[in-house]
């Protein structure tokens, strides 16, 4: 050879005319391997064609294993084919190929085909499968092979339990498990690990302990998988605890290890924990670039709502994964920095569905549910396909705006993608939730006792949720009624339950049956009264007037009362007159909240009506024996009509009080009276100034009414359309007030004029438009569809 290849350690044994043993050219080939050179094994194999050992079985075997494990299936295959002899040591070289490139199906063939397979043929075919993520596969060559009597060995084992961990399946997990305990790898510690890491992965946290305590030596492997177990499963403190005592072990960490304590951290909001992980990440230069360990802390700062900081390793990570952009895009939506999110999102380069459903939930979390809505449209034109946590988190957004036309559309959707809360699966519970929360918020009572009533599985959110729902619109004996069919199923109630609970009592006036729900939160429960409950028992006795006992309830109670509680009793107080407790009340308020002119408005209320109570016999009477009668009404004909003010004779009544009240009500309609006036003197010039000047009415009773579906032409951002000058010319649809720049590329376009757009006929993207007519007339909302 001219040019000696530079892998070859064993080159210089080959370099006489002849070759002393064909054990070189394994060597020589083995060189190949470990260099993962295909050139050189090409080369050796050319000086084998030439030497006496080229149709040797051995040297044949050791050649095919070389251009397997060099990646030239191609090479191997031809040579395999042209193979005279071959031995099970050929099959399992080519069947290794097969699964190492994936070939699953063609490797089974082949497997099929081998004379007698042994030992390492059962176990290639089990971890080629389990590796693939063809786990029930796996398991049936692993039984198989048991039942043919093989010997199991570490490698036959390790495979068939990754296997039940990919499929959570702890039942054949334990069969296995007993297997080990049988054999001779019962104190194995890497097997030990390897049922630590299924019972983890298995869900079984105090099984994988179990084991975790019963290994008589354990390794670093051991130590991560057990800390990995209690960061994914909880409880999280768990986690920290036995980091604690691995350091105090003395076993040496790794990133793997550092990597599960600061998401144990993030999980549990312990910042300063955290930072004292990231502080022994420092000491060692070799983590500073691992990027597992350093998206772990981004998102742990970012749970945290350490955002500087998170950003800080962001800008330092060398190369950027989705895991660690998705991070700060939750980070951001936490801090109310949305912008700030949207940069990040609109600058990653590949976006997973966890991305996207990251920006739309910190839009919902920040009150910007049309934001929320676009985007899930730029979702679909992308073609990226939701899951159940884009749909929880669309429906919220439908729920916050009370939009129940819109809402019913995006359960037209749910349906369309397949999710059937129905069927009781974990997601779809998920879903099914947020479409009863979404029904109610909307005012549907009816549509979401129907989707309530569909649920086979139902969670504890699912119970609260219908039965705040109820107690919210008034329907306090329905909330009881649900209440006690939630304890008939067993389930247990928590805070948000005996609030919805206390709530409905509130609103149906049920007083003793609200105590007693009250009193049993400690008792039957376990449940520690927080400042929601007894804010709620205020509500329920003072709507009933038992305001003496309200106020010695307030006295014993163990917590300081906040500003919705004084709220909460002073508007007792103006309902039932008590102008004392009142008074007490507002003083409260005016110690928490000096800047809040509210409570001096309902304690003036308070003493208006205790004082008109008082009074109104008297005023019955002064006005009955007045020495002038006359009609003391005031019409608004779209002009004010003084002649009509003019006809009330106030001098004849004997009460001031009432002679200033109708003063200040003359004096205003004057003052309207003339400002109105002076806006036809203004505007006379102008062919439009009739239809302005009837229009000031209607701008006192204009409501601002959001009517939209989900169009590309959805949400406009261009600026607001003024209404046109002449009734009888169609009007100009209106858009929104621009937020920010269009940020999402070709997904929206501009409305400007009066042409009638194309729209598609989905359900989900019918456009309504907000008309504001020039004219007497009410403001309508006009509809614009297909047809």
């Amino acid at each position: 050879m001219a040019r000696h290849p530079s892998g070859l350690k064993h080159l210089p044994l080959c370099c006489g005319l002849s070759l002393p043993h064909s054990t070189s050219f394994a060597l020589l080939l083995q060189d190949c391997i470990d260099s993962n050179s295909l050139r050189d094994g090409r080369c050796v194999h050319g000086r084998l064609l030439k030497s006496p050992f080229s149709s040797e079985t051995f040297i044949q075997n050791r050649l095919l294993d070389a251009y397997a494990k060099c990646g030239s299936l191609e090479d191997a295959r031809k040579l395999f084919d042209r193979m005279d002899h071959r031995n099970v040591f050929t099959w399992n070289s080519l069947i290794g190929a097969l699964t190492k490139s994936g070939l699953l199906e063609e490797a089974r063939r082949l497997f099929v085909s081998v004379p007698e397979p042994d030992q390492c043929s059962w176990n290639t075919m089990v971890s080629g499968f389990a590796q693939h993520g063809r786990f029930e596969e796996a398991l049936e060559f692993f039984v198989a092979m048991h039942a043919d009597d093989f010997v199991l060995n570490a490698y036959s084992f390790s495979s068939a339990l990754s296997a039940c961990a990919g499929l959570m399946d702890s039942r054949m997990g334990v069969q296995i498990h007993a297997l080990i305990s049988k054999s001779q790898l019962a104190s194995d510690v890497y097997m030990g690990s390897a049922l630590v890491d299924m019972y983890s992965k298995c869900r079984r946290p105090l099984d994988a302990c179990r084991v975790f305590e019963g290994m008589k030596k354990r390794n670093v492997v051991s130590w991560n998988s057990l800390i990995a177990c209690f960061e994914q499963n909880g409880p999280q403190n768990e986690a920290l605890a036995l980091f604690v005592r691995m350091m105090e072990g003395g076993v040496e960490h790794d990133e793997m290890t550092l990597a599960s304590v600061v998401s144990a951290c993030a999980s549990l909001s312990a910042v300063k924990e955290g930072m004292q992980v990231h502080a022994q990440a420092i000491k060692h230069d070799k983590y500073r670039e691992d990027l597992v360990l350093n998206n772990a802390l981004v998102d742990m700062y970012a749970k945290c709502r350490r955002i500087r900081e998170a950003r800080s390793i962001f800008d330092r990570i060398p190369v950027r994964s989705v895991v660690s952009e998705t991070s700060m895009i939750s980070g951001y939506a936490k801090s109310s920095s949305v912008h700030d999110a949207e940069v990040v999102f609109l600058g990653m380069t590949e976006r997973n569905i966890v991305a996207w459903n990251a920006l739309i939930a910190g839009y919902t979390q920040n009150g910007e549910d049309e934001e929320a809505l676009k985007l899930f449209l730029w979702l679909k034109r992308e073609s990226v396909w939701p899951t159940h946590y884009t749909f929880g988190n669309i429906l919220n957004a439908c729920a916050n705006l009370a939009n129940l036309q819109l809402g019913k559309q995006a359960h037209a959707h749910v349906l369309k993608h397949g999710f059937r809360f129905e069927a009781g699966a974990v997601p779809d519970i998920f879903v099914g939730n947020s479409l009863v929360d979404m029904y109610l918020k909307s005012g549907s009572i009816d549509d979401g006792s129907k989707a309530f009533d569909k649920m086979i599985a139902r969670d504890k959110v699912s119970w609260n949720a219908m039965i705040v729902g109820y107690a919210q619109n008034g329907l306090g004996e329905d909330a009881l009624r649900l209440f006690r069919r939630m304890l008939v199923s067993g389930e247990t109630p928590d805070h948000v339950t005996m609030i919805g609970v206390l709530s409905g009592c509130s609103h149906a006036g049920l007083v003793e049956e609200g105590r007693q729900y009250f009193w049993s939160m400690t008792k039957e429960y376990g449940l520690v009264p927080s400042q929601d409950h007894y804010t709620c028992m205020v509500d329920l006795l003072g709507r009933a007037g038992y305001l003496k006992e309200v106020e010695k309830f307030i006295h014993e109670m163990p917590i300081e009362p906040d500003a919705v509680l004084w709220g909460s009793l002073l508007a007792a107080c103006k309902l039932h007159r008590d102008v004392e407790i009142g008074k007490w009340a507002a003083q409260r308020l005016f110690e928490l909240d000096s800047g809040n002119s509210g409570p001096y408005v309902l304690l003036s209320n308070i003493h208006h009506k205790f004082r008109h109570h008082k009074q109104t016999a008297m005023r019955q009477h002064s006005l009955s024996n007045t020495s002038r009668t006359s009609e003391k009404v005031v019409q608004f004909t779209g002009t004010m009509q003084e002649n009509l003010l003019a006809e009330t004779d106030v001098t004849s009544h004997s009460s001031s009080s009432e002679f200033e009240e109708v003063s200040v009500v003359k004096k205003r309609l004057l003052v309207s009276d003339a400002l109105k006036k002076f806006y036809e003197q203004s505007l006379s010039h102008t062919a439009a100034s009739k239809s302005l000047v009837n229009s000031l009415e209607e701008e006192i009773n204009y409501i601002s009414h959001h009517g939209f579906g989900l169009n590309d032409n959805y949400f406009s951002r261009s600026s607001w359309t003024k209404p046109s000058s002449t009734s009888n010319q169609t009007p100009t649809p209106v858009t929104r007030p621009p937020r920010t720049p269009n940020r999402f590329p070709n997904s929206l376009y501009s409305i400007g004029n009066t042409s009638r757009p194309e729209l598609e006929g989905d359900l989900f993207q019918r456009h309504l438009y907000r008309v504001r007519r020039p004219s007497p007339s009410p403001v309508t909302i006009r509809a614009i569809s297909e047809g």
